[in-house]
């Protein structure tokens, strides 16, 4: 507690879904000051308005969570705007973070900056192995530059720079919206708008076979505060549950929970997106002593119940 009352936080992507919860869990933990920059008055990818941001908060800590994101379709729809855009706000971010000698700077990654066919659990190691899956390769790529920037102002300027490693998160506050989200939000509504409309069948993307690990956002959210607060090393951390589940069984687990009577029908002709996908979380365990908490059918419970209160 006292670590944090003493600190003056800017978290960038703090109004949405994983910032929402990682602004929770930092004023829980007994910050008072923490900063969450709109978009509307502080547009990331533009470098006066980030110096203005740090000239007017004068934070001893960044948090950047900010990102352009979205499931497969997105992805497929904007490979360029989700490589801009994701690369330039983190790069100029870093940058002036390094002129305005900011004691700390934490950096969320993604899993899509892994290779296609990284090897099963996925070690922060293997991240250069090879080339990500081609569906969310720009967004992965556009990420895993900020690693690089983060590891290489480390060394020639001195700067404490973390960067972390989320797997697929889920839960309260998620983008629901067609879209542009990811299979977990976008299969509750889905399932829960097909039962409540009477509706005989829902279609669901590729073969099913396909694996994802997911991590509760407030599981996601304690990680990354306690990374914040403990973890000053160069190499990357992944953060996540440690366990995999196919999409098959992902959306029959979806039906169960959701009271769906319909018929579910795959689509092979829509990608399955990466073969596989779960982490190797010892490296956070060991340097943070970071474990997820939540089981899995508990927080898709938490997640249900949510949609169904706030979807109108």
């Amino acid at each position: 507690m006292s670590f944090w009352t003493e600190q003056r936080v800017i978290v960038t992507g703090g109004a949405g879904f994983l910032g929402s919860h990682v602004v929770e869990a930092l004023r829980t933990r007994g910050c008072q000051n923490v900063f969450v920059p709109r978009s509307k008055e502080y547009d990331l990818r533009n470098r006066q308005a980030i110096q203005r941001l740090l000239e007017t908060s004068r934070p001893t800590m960044v948090i950047h969570l900010a990102a352009v994101v979205g499931g497969i379709g997105a992805n497929r729809e904007h490979p360029g705007q989700f490589f801009y855009e994701n690369a330039i706000m983190g790069i100029e971010l870093i940058e002036q973070a390094r002129q305005f000698n900011i004691p700390k700077v934490v950096v969320a990654g993604t899993i899509c900056a892994y290779p296609k066919f990284t090897p099963v659990p996925f070690k922060e190691d293997d991240l250069w192995t090879g080339y990500p899956e081609e569906t969310n390769a720009p967004y992965g790529i556009a990420k895993k530059a900020l690693l690089v920037q983060c590891q290489a102002y480390r060394q020639e300027y001195g700067m404490n720079a973390i960067f972390l490693l989320p797997v697929n998160l889920y839960g309260p506050r998620d983008n629901f919206a067609p879209s542009s989200s990811h299979v977990i939000p976008a299969l509750i509504k889905k399932c829960v708008d097909a039962r409540d409309t009477g509706a005989k069948s829902i279609d669901c993307w590729g073969t099913g076979t396909a694996t994802r690990e997911f991590l509760y956002v407030e599981d996601a959210a304690s990680g990354i505060v306690l990374a914040a607060e403990h973890y000053n090393k160069p190499a990357p951390v992944n953060l996540g549950a440690g366990q995999e589940i196919s999409i098959r069984s992902l959306v029959e687990l979806i039906v169960k929970l959701t009271n769906y009577r319909g018929e579910i029908y795959w689509d092979t002709t829509k990608p399955d997106g990466q073969p596989r996908r779960c982490l190797d979380t010892t490296r956070a365990e060991r340097e943070f002593d970071f474990r997820a908490g939540t089981p899995f059918e508990d927080g898709l419970r938490r997640t249900i119940t949510w949609y169904e209160q706030h979807r109108r």
